[in-house]
């Protein structure tokens, strides 16, 4: 695996020499881990003139869910765990001789930046942006495996769920015994916070868990997600609590499947950002709920749980193959509840058989 990080960092390092800087600092966690195999806490990876560092503020866990740092990659521990990794990496360019240094703005501090500037005066500071994040949006075949992996551990967490016994129980504890499920099943841990809402909660993006309890004709939406080798997918389902829905139930069931179904199928290599979201939002603006949307369909998944592409109405952009995304299209009705169904999709040409679904769960209504 040495090569493929070894790779990464050429590709930036391609970036920054078009750009007319010599060398890069990368802080943000997830870009330090996409290109150094591990991002310990408070560490930086310089991109140096004559070789790159991975400047930590002690010795890196040796947990594998941490990641182990590449070999290929030198080690600079710091003396002080209180040092600064981002200011002694700039006085490390600084040594090696740069004149230039790319650093993520996005990500430093005011106060880190003018700090790594005091600790190197003579290097010019530019803005390395996004480019980390852009060359992290395409994944290799190795990615999209941890994804799958994550995938299949949040599905089997919410298929024995479902087997339990739900009515009576509170929403904080549905999302704990969900999260410890992941865990059970050999996931680093969930990908983010457990979303379980039932009743007038349900539907509502990113909810948090309450003590309200389950009760008999509750819709019950859930929202978990599994990370992996730290890659992180997400799944969401809504389900009804009795022996049938009520037919308004049925019927907002239905009509956010369809806009699910028509997000799922716009995903191909070429489409817009915007037409994604258009064709699942049209659906749901035809009939008639424009205010009760969410202001996305969906995004990028990966090292982190929101990644680019957003599927948005001003999004720019296009999609390419093997770009993971989430299509998560719901409804929520103030006072009566809602639904919301989400999938980690990896976009694939259709010569290779179209939009590979990694969330497999059950989208039928089921009444528990």
């Amino acid at each position: 695996m040495s090569e493929v990080y070894a790779t990464r960092r050429a590709q930036l390092r391609e970036r920054c020499n078009a750009a007319g800087t010599a060398a890069a600092l990368v802080s943000r966690p997830a870009n330090v881990r996409y290109l150094a195999a591990a991002a310990p806490q408070g560490a930086v990876l310089l991109l140096g003139g004559s070789e790159d560092l991975l400047v930590c503020t002690g010795p890196p866990d040796d947990r594998p869910a941490e990641g182990r740092p590449d070999e290929a990659l030198r080690l600079h521990v710091l003396s002080s765990p209180a040092a600064d990794a981002a200011v002694a990496a700039a006085g490390l360019a600084a040594a090696q001789g740069a004149d230039s240094l790319a650093v993520e703005e996005h990500h430093l501090t005011v106060a880190r930046h003018r700090a790594a500037a005091s600790a190197a005066p003579a290097l010019r500071l530019a803005d390395l942006g996004g480019a980390v994040e852009q060359l992290r949006v395409v994944k290799d075949e190795e990615e999209i495996s941890s994804l799958r992996i994550g995938a299949e551990i949040a599905d089997q967490a919410l298929g024995e769920l479902l087997e339990s016994i739900l009515v009576g129980r509170t929403e904080r504890h549905l999302a704990l015994e969900l999260e410890r499920r992941l865990v059970d099943h050999g996931a680093d841990g969930p990908a983010f916070a457990t979303s379980v809402a039932t009743g007038p909660n349900s539907g509502r993006r990113g909810h948090r868990p309450t003590d309200r309890r389950v009760e008999e004709g509750d819709f019950l939406s859930v929202c978990l997600g599994a990370t992996y080798r730290g890659y992180r997918c997400e799944i969401g389902r809504t389900f009804v609590i009795g022996t049938s829905p009520a037919e308004w139930q049925i019927e907002l069931y239905d009509l956010v499947f369809a806009a699910q179904r028509a997000g799922r199928e716009s995903l191909v290599p070429g489409a817009a950002y915007r037409d994604v979201d258009r064709a699942a939002r049209h659906v749901l603006d035809s009939a008639g709920y424009a205010e009760a949307l969410s202001p996305l369909t969906g995004h990028g998944v990966g090292l982190e749980i929101d990644e680019d592409p957003q599927l948005a109405p001003a999004a720019m952009g296009k999609l390419d193959a093997c770009v993971p995304v989430t299509v998560e299209p719901g409804v929520h009705l103030p006072g009566r509840g809602g639904v919301r169904i989400d999938d980690t999709l990896v976009v694939r040409p259709e010569a290779d058989g179209g939009p590979e679904l990694l969330t497999i769960t059950t989208k039928e209504l089921l009444a528990l």
